[in-house]
This record gives structure tokens, sequence and C-alpha cells, in this order.
């Protein structure tokens, strides 16, 4: 389309700005009612220089709307990145459950998908140490599925009375209001310190769990125990896992912090380019599915939201494929409007008598009232049932469209008009029995805090152990009364003695404090279960990561051009970094473009790095601090090293004689044994011989 830009007078003369109009057969700017609008760059006035008039109806409608543009934010996950994907069923589940989805092989369910931080607003960073929503909205023949989970399978209350008391003890501290997105404050570790069912929780938030590398590289949890019911009405018990296929990936600490400030949005940016550049992100849901006899043997309640059923014990077995296809095209339209539900289930899926989530089978959708402001939010387009029609008697209210036509809004109604109930297809709910007293109590199978705490603990690498430990004595450090630092560490010696005194010298007490009172004995007997450990389910290449090279004028651009062919014939991609973001010249004089500066483009950002330098800008490159950080940064940080003519900035970086096994002389040799030798070290996550603990 053709637009005329030019400089010009208002219509009604004055002084010139510029105005862009509409060309022949194009679109013509109007308010909301349709009316086209002459001049978009100047209030109506009484005068050259009078006051503006109140019936400038341009103006006003164009306030209006801006004025009214946000919505309350969620309360909790209000940062959060959407995207639509299709589910394709692999295995048929028809013998027990009525489910849709998972009725034939190759069945294809469209879905939205919207990942999120907890704690923080909308503006907090990506990078924060916090649990991820991974909530997904299946639209199904039979209804709208939504699948409410975190990247965490447990929470830290049992109870859903507590959630307000959780949420107000995590976030901002109202008299000062900070910090943000933070769990590091009295508040918060106060009210932990005294809700012990809170510790199972508390090891995954203090593990890497809490700091993904990306949304495509963390796992989905339902949280809580479910009911599948087949069509003759008999229920199973399950649990849904979502198996990211790119493998589990996670950042440091240290990155955390940097990458907030390089990049906030690192997470939001990572699926926006992973999806626009067809490479396609995609998890395995996996179910673990059960009977009221292994209920009945396991040796925790399959009802309490604060434990799990190891893998080891019950596989989760796959029976389906997520596929985050296509980036909304309308950050508000489809992320900020959609409407996620526990509540919303389909035949075949009930609910179990869980307390947390029949507590938030109220909540979400009370909340989804007071955030989009009508019980019709059903009907925009991101929350509307899409592959079965919707016919009820609901009228009117807020924003409605599309009521019934004639005089009968009810039934049963003698008019023979409008839909009815159908008994065969119709939901129903499981007959499950209930029995008893209405007591106000916790059920005394609740009552074991520590065991599995312990059992996650034991079942992590040396290094995932030491980042849990750092992790405590970084979050407690940042509490100013030590009397919940001293309660924390007689919690953490009910699960671990070691990590109890590792934590106590973090912080520097001088001596234990005794274990807190227990309801239940802390188990020794779990098993390790390696389902529980990062590292031990990582990938098993390269691929959908990206390789950060620094490049100077005169690098080596045939070895630039291998190291990018084998980078992406292992399904990774490559981002060049130079002195300047223009770019810089190999040595046949061919520019490079580059993505990022020196300056713009720290090694955080990048999953491994190399650093390809020519002799024109080495003595300039190697004394930037930018440079010299980037490759201390990556060191430091486990990162492969690839490089080629760089051995004066391992000197003014402060790494000389320290380089090791997981750094690479890309220059040496042209057999091909060094380029792949370096991208096979680039598969695993990082040279963790660094830290000393592999």
């Amino acid at each position: 389309m053709k637009i005329d830009t030019q400089l010009q007078n208002g219509t009604d003369g004055g002084p010139a700005e510029v105005h862009q109009t509409v060309a022949t057969g194009a679109e013509a700017l109007t308010t909301s009612q349709g009316v086209v609008i002459s001049d978009n760059q100047n209030s109506l006035t009484a005068g050259e220089r009078g006051p503006t008039l109140l019936e400038d109806f341009v103006l006003r409608d164009k306030i209006f709307h801006f004025d009214h543009e946000r919505i309350p934010e969620r309360v909790v996950h209000a940062r959060g990145y959407g995207a639509h994907g299709t589910f394709e069923c692999t295995r048929d589940l028809s013998a027990i459950t009525r489910a849709a989805p998972f009725q034939k092989v190759g069945r294809l369910t469209e879905t939205f998908v919207r990942f999120s931080t907890v704690a923080g607003n909308k503006g907090s960073a990506d990078l924060a140490r916090d649990v991820r929503g991974f909530a997904v909205k299946f639209y199904t023949d039979e209804g709208n599925w939504d699948l409410v989970g975190n990247n965490i399978p447990v929470f830290f209350i049992q109870d859903a009375m507590k959630f307000p008391d959780l949420v107000h003890a995590v976030k901002d501290e109202p008299d000062r209001g900070f910090p943000q997105a933070a769990s590091a404050h009295d508040t918060f570790w106060d009210f932990i310190s005294l809700t012990p069912e809170a510790m199972h929780m508390v090891m995954w938030q203090m593990s890497d769990r809490t700091i993904p590398r990306s949304f495509r590289t963390m796992e989905g949890f339902g949280v809580h125990t479910f009911r599948l019911v087949d069509a003759e009405g008999e229920a199973r018990f399950v649990k849904f896992h979502w198996k990211p296929r790119q493998g589990l990936q996670s950042v440091l600490w240290d990155e955390a912090v940097k990458l907030n400030g390089a990049d906030p949005d690192h997470h939001r940016r990572d699926l926006w380019d992973a999806l626009t550049t067809g490479d396609h992100p995609q998890w395995d849901l996996c179910l673990q599915v059960f009977d009221q006899a292994f209920a009945d043997d396991f040796d925790f309640d399959v009802l309490d939201p604060t434990k799990i059923i190891p893998e080891e014990l019950l596989p989760a077995e796959p029976v389906g494929v997520l596929t985050l296809d296509r980036a909304v095209d309308n950050f508000f339209e489809f992320t900020e409007q959609v409407a996620f539900c526990t509540q919303n289930v389909i035949p075949g899926i009930d609910f179990t008598e869980d307390p947390l989530l029949q507590g938030r089978n109220f909540s979400y959708l009370d909340t989804q009232l007071k955030r989009l402001g009508s019980t019709n939010f059903t009907q925009l387009e991101v929350n509307r049932p899409r592959g079965c029609p919707v016919h009820n008697f609901q009228q009117d209210g807020h924003m409605r469209k599309g009521n019934r036509r004639g005089r009968v809004m009810y039934e049963p109604n003698g008019f023979e008009e409008g839909p009815r109930e159908d008994p065969l297809k119709g939901y129903v709910s499981f007959r499950a029995p209930v029995e008893g007293v209405r007591p106000r109590l916790r059920p005394e199978s609740f009552a074991d805090h520590y065991s599995q705490a312990r059992q996650f603990y034991i079942s992590q690498t040396p290094v995932e152990q030491a980042h849990i430990r750092d992790a405590l004595v970084f979050e407690l450090g940042k509490c100013e009364l030590a009397r919940i630092r001293r309660a924390m560490v007689g919690h953490l010696r009910n699960i671990d003695e070691e990590l109890a005194s590792g934590v106590a010298s973090g912080l520097g007490l001088a001596e234990l404090p005794p274990p807190a009172t227990a309801a239940r004995p802390t188990r020794q007997d779990l098993p390790p279960s390696p389902a529980l450990s990062i590292l031990k389910n990582g990938p098993d290449s390269f691929a959908g990561r990206v390789m950060g090279v620094l490049i100077s004028n005169g690098h080596d651009g045939t070895l630039l051009d291998r190291l990018t062919g084998a980078v992406e014939e292992a399904g990774g991609k490559v981002k060049l970094i130079a002195p300047r973001v223009g770019g810089a010249l190999d040595d046949r004089g061919g520019l490079r473009e580059a993505q990022f500066s020196v300056a713009g483009g720290p090694s955080v950002l990048f999953d491994a790095v190399a650093i390809l330098l020519g002799p024109d800008d080495e003595a300039m490159v190697t004394a930037m601090p930018q440079a010299q950080a980037f490759l201390r940064d990556a060191f430091a940080h486990g990162k492969v090293i690839g490089h080629a003519l760089a051995g004066k900035l391992f000197e003014t970086a402060g790494l000389a004689g320290k380089e090791d096994e997981g750094c690479f002389d890309l220059g040496l040799v042209d057999d091909g044994d060094t380029m792949a030798g370096f991208l096979g070290a680039c598969a695993g996550l990082r040279h963790w011989a660094r830290e000393g603990l592999s």
C-alpha cells in the first residue's frame, strides 16, 4: 500500500507538520463509529491559540479508548507469553476415558498455551527465580478443556484457604512496594518457616527448575491428581506431565541476573524467534494412570498437592504430542485476554477431592470476571469454543453478542424452542462416594512434610545440590531477621544435615539451630529418582540452541562458514557479535553482518560461544572490557568455548593457562576432528568440571 507522507498544513491552515494521507483504494482512518478522520494531528480549538473544544468527538474518541486500554493484570501469573499449537494423539485411550483428544491415534486438537512467571507484575523480568505457569487450552469437539499447570509438579500449600496468605507473603511488601518478582525477602520466608508443608516445594523452587533456559526447555505438570472416566462411568486416577523434546535446560543464577539486565524479555524473545523461524517446540504429554488399589498402597496421599508419584514407581506413559507452531499476531487479544479455569473440563476428565484443586476451581472463574469485566469473556476469540457449537439460554451482560432470537429464553418451555439437555452425550460427574462429618481439619495422610523434600534433594547431582544450597544462602541472606534464617535452617535439618550445615555456614550461623518439630519423622528409605534431575534429562544434541560467535576484522571466513554449517547441521543457530553492530570484514574482504555489538551481546545470551578474531582488530578487541567480559563470563558459566587467534584475549580476560577440555582451538587443524569435538561438547549443557563438582 502506498501512503503519501508529506509536510503540510493542517486542514484549516497553520504551521506545517507531518501528515500521512490515504492512497486511492486504501484503508481510511476512522473513529470507532466509522467516521472518516480528516486530520489526525491537531485538536479542534476555538481560534488558533484558543482552548480545545469539548465538541471535538475525534479527540475524545481517541483519548477515551487510550485511557481504557489496560485491563487489570492478573494477581499471579501476570507476566506471560502465549502461542498457538496443535495436540496430536499418539495412543488410543478410548478404553479408559471419554476425553475427546484421546479417542483416536492421529486426532488433532487445536490448542493455545500460555507460559508465565507467578510472583512478578507484567513489567517484571523473565529470569526471576520463580515458578513458571504452563497452561494449555484444548479446543475439543466436546468443549474447551483447560489443563492449568506449572513447571513444578507440587505446590507450597495443601489447602486453598492458605493461597491468599502465600501470595501476599511472596509479593512486594505493602509498606515499601518492593521487592518485585522476588522471594528473597522476610515476609515470604517468614511465612514459609511457619508452613512445613511447603518444604518439598522449597527444594524445587531453590533448584535450577525456577530459572529455566527457555520456555521450550522446561517440563509442565498438572500438579493435582485428576480422574479419567470411561464410557461406562468407571474412573481411574491420572497425573499429567509435559516432557520437552528439547530436553531439560536451565541457566545459572549469575546468568539469570545478567540476562535480566541484558535482555529482560529473554524467554519471550526466545519463543518468538523459535516460532517465527520454524523451530517449533514440542512436548510429549505423558500420563501416570493408576487405580484405587495403587492409591491405597502408595506411601503418601495422592490427593496431597505437595506430593509426587515417582516415575520409577509409576512410569509416565506418552499419549500425545503438543507442537507450538504459530506466534500470536496480537499480544493483548490472545495472551492477555485468554482465561484459563481449572474447572473447564470435558466428558472423560473429572476432578478429585484435592482441596487445593477444589479452591482453584472457584478462584479461577471468579478472577476472570474481575479482570475481563464481563461474564461474556467466553465470547472472546481466544476463549471461544472452536470445535463444537455453543447453545444455551444465557443472555445480556456487558459486551454480549449473539443472543438467541425469539421470545423464549428459558427451559423447560412449551414452545419447543431452544436447546435441551442430553443425558447420553452430556457431562456426568463421577459418582464418587462421600461420607463423614464436615470438619475443618487436615487429613492425617497429609502430615509428612519432609520425606519427599529429602527424596528430591538426594535425586540431584552434586552440581545441582550445590546450586540449591547456594540459592538458599542467597535468598535467606536477604532476610533481615535472624530468627527467620535460623528457623529455615531448622527445617533443612529435617531434609538433609549436610545441606543444613552448608546453608548455616553460608549464612554465618555460629551453631546449628535444633531441627524443626515434625509431625512425621523424615523417611530415610526413599530412593533417589533420576527423573527429578535436570542434568540427567538434558538434551542430546545442540538442536534448538544458539551459538554466539564473536568476530573481528580479518577473521577466518572459511572457518566461520565451516562453524556455521556444523551448527546448523546440528539443528542450532549462529548469532554474530562484532565490535560494532554493523559487522566485521572477513579475511576475504566480505562483510559479515552482526546481530549484536560486543556491548549489546554478552555471552549470557548464548548456549555456547566461539571467538574468531583477525589480526586487523586483535589488539583493539582484546583491550575491550566488554570482550573480556564476554569470554570471562562464558568460562565462569561453564560454557563450551571455541576460539581462533584469541590467545591474547584469554590473557587480558585473566584466563591465560586456564584453558581446559571445554575450550577448543578451532584454528589448529582443519581435518574436522576439532570441529566435531567442539560440536559434540556443545551438545552437553556445560563443562561442569569448572565448578569442581562434576
